[in-house]
């Protein structure tokens, strides 16, 4: 008898776990981005899809949300957080809703000067930055970024006193960062990346800080044709997505989509990079004017950088993780030599 009952509860229990489990590979796994749909980074979002919803089997679905239709990136944290969807893009400005020593990689200016270093520095810190992420609640599965933020404006500005008279595109949730923008003299405008056009057009901003591909992509470099050539700080972005759903995977789906990320990674920043140089020259041949700075200007630009320095550590970037940055940028460079 009591055979018979164990045998019949184990029957029970394995079919609530297979009905769990067919119910967890029926949930979509919907991925938000402001990357515009058919770029590079919503190409490769669907290749991690395929190859995820493949090993997953089942009814395995994977739906991605292109051009913010799901909001800007402090409210696709927030839909992440409350379950809205399961994933997402993201660049700093994301990242750092969840995780603010992010800040670190892309939000000092002019400290990196080339992609080398930028990589060094990722990867240096990459393990424990991914743990600072898990115990939040959210899972890594790649890295990646998009290119140099090059200052795109109505006239032709050279100085940063140049840009004091001017009305800056600011993403919505940098507080901080336009308190210290202002702190310098200059005016940052709030806004979501799908208001800079209308923006533009009203005289609500005439700046916009971007990279050559989002201002290709978007169309903006017809409004403000002026691209100041100096790389401000490269955007870094990641796909995160949460500890909840990564839970409910089958482990055969954990490995693809960690496999897939890893490999989409690699291939977005590869593809990033190569597509700054060409997106510029398009830009250009139709009516982009860059305006390259000489030496005297640039020595004002990295003056104005060592004067945000003691601005952004502990406060846009924690003290500890500002002074780590630093340390293996001369380490990179220092190797070099």
């Amino acid at each position: 008898m009591f055979d018979r009952m164990a045998r019949y509860a184990g029957a029970l229990l394995l079919c609530g776990l297979m009905g769990a489990s067919a119910l967890a590979s029926e949930k979509p796994l919907r991925i938000g981005t402001l990357a515009p749909k058919n770029s590079l980074y919503h190409r490769q979002l669907l290749e991690i899809g395929e190859a995820w919803r493949q090993a997953q089997g089942g009814n395995a679905k994977y739906v991605v949300f292109p051009d913010g239709s799901q909001g800007g990136e402090a409210e696709l944290a927030r839909r992440m957080r409350i379950g809205q969807l399961q994933g997402a893009l993201l660049s700093i400005v994301g990242l750092s809703e969840i995780e603010p020593s992010i800040n670190a990689l892309q939000s000092i200016p002019l400290l990196f000067k080339t992609w080398e270093e930028v990589d060094y520095v990722r990867e240096k810190m990459r393990t424990s930055m991914e743990k600072k992420f898990l115990d939040k609640g959210f899972v890594v599965l790649a890295w990646g970024d998009a290119g140099w933020v090059r200052f795109f404006s109505k006239d032709a500005l050279m100085r940063p006193d140049d840009f004091k008279k001017m009305k800056f595109f600011s993403f919505a949730g940098e507080s901080e960062q336009q308190e210290i923008m202002k702190s310098l003299g200059f005016t940052p405008v709030p806004l979501e990346t799908t208001d800079i056009l209308p923006s533009i057009q009203t005289g609500m901003i005439n700046v916009v800080p971007s990279t050559p591909y989002f201002a290709l992509a978007t169309q903006i470099y017809g409004k403000v044709p002026h691209m100041l050539e100096i790389n401000w700080a490269p955007v870094v972005g990641a796909l995160v997505v949460t500890q909840k759903v990564w839970d409910d995977m089958s482990p055969a789906g954990r490995q693809a989509l960690r496999t897939a990320g890893e490999k989409a990674g690699v291939q977005i920043r590869n593809k990033a990079r190569q597509e700054v140089e060409e997106a510029v020259e398009a830009m250009r041949k139709r009516g982009l004017v860059v305006n390259k700075p000489n030496p005297d200007q640039l020595r004002e630009w990295q003056e104005l950088a060592d004067k945000l320095y003691p601005r952004i550590r502990g406060n846009l970037v924690p003290a500890e993780t500002f002074d780590e940055v630093f340390q293996h940028v001369k380490a990179c460079r220092s190797g070099r030599k």
